[in-house]
């Protein structure tokens, strides 16, 4: 009889093992000393892990060019932020390639030897962000939450936990914690036609959203500090190719000879973006380094 008990003993903390392995586990810290940035990965058993991002690219502020005015704002608030005063989220718009995800990693560079931290979060998992939050609270050093090519299509559960974290949830972000996120949206939810038809106006001329809009104009309201980007000028997109050109060794007066090729470049890729300069000067220094 005991043989019997036991073996169902043995048994039973078998399939308790196994019910346990499967089972979500509490959001666990990372090491702390292994990296600046850090990505939250969530598996198929659903645990999540915050895992050290091992190469940290090296972009710095003064390589991003002809983006000065948007520097300045996302360069004063993460100041302000690691400096323990007030500094609000972040919402970064407009055209892509214009340097929005890359000001970012480089104020990550400019202000990790002051404690600064970055998390990088899909959208998908933003359901977990109160955890990721609870992991950090007690932390010194300042994290920045980081969203990117943020957008979401009506219903999405991570909308109404983004919304709720940002303000007006009771589970608020703590001190050390700020939301940056960048999207190609202005209101991060798709915008129809017929939404217009909401509108009212009323007897003396003012003109009021419809709830539908209100509602979707409510999550990128809650960014404290709205940085509009733009599509470059053909003089700003050279400016930027000369700057990234020169980056990789390449010589003044070969430079000023690539302006053609550059232009043909942007043509083909329709697109003037800093990211289409970059991959020309990638391109150009790399087909000519046996020349320079």
């Amino acid at each position: 009889m005991n043989e019997k008990f036991e073996h169902l003993l043995v048994r039973a903390e078998q399939l308790i093992s196994r019910i346990e392995a499967v089972l979500p586990q509490p959001l666990s810290s990372p090491d702390w000393t292994s990296s600046v940035a850090y990505r939250y990965r969530k598996r198929s058993s659903g645990h999540g892990t915050l895992e050290p991002v091992r190469h940290v690219g090296e972009m710095r502020l003064h390589d991003l060019q002809e983006i000065d005015v948007q520097k300045e704002k996302i360069q004063r608030n993460t100041q302000q932020f690691v400096q323990g005063k007030a500094a609000n989220n972040v919402l970064l718009t407009g055209a892509r390639g214009t340097g929005k995800s890359s000001l970012i990693k480089a104020c990550l560079n400019e202000y990790n030897s002051q404690g600064l931290r970055l998390i990088e979060v899909d959208k998908a998992d933003l359901t977990d962000l109160p955890d990721i939050v609870d992991v950090v609270c007690d932390r010194p050093e300042k994290f920045i939450v980081f969203c990117d090519d943020l957008s979401f299509e009506d219903g999405e559960p991570g909308y109404k936990a983004l919304k709720s974290i940002l303000d007006g949830s009771v589970a608020a972000t703590t001190p050390n914690v700020l939301i940056y996120a960048t999207s190609n949206r202005r209101h991060l939810l798709p915008e129809y036609m017929k939404e217009n038809l909401t509108y009212t106006h009323t007897e003396d001329g003012e003109v009021h959203p419809g709830e539908v809009v209100e509602e979707k104009i409510s999550l990128s309201e809650r960014f404290g500090l709205w940085v509009s980007f733009y599509p470059f000028t053909q003089s700003e997109y050279l400016t930027i190719v000369a700057q990234w050109l020169a980056s990789f060794g390449v010589p003044r007066p070969v430079i000023d000879k690539a302006r053609p090729e550059a232009l043909v470049w942007a043509l083909e890729r329709g697109s003037r973006s800093g990211r289409v300069a970059y991959q020309f000067a990638r391109d150009f220094s790399g087909k000519h380094a046996t020349d320079l």
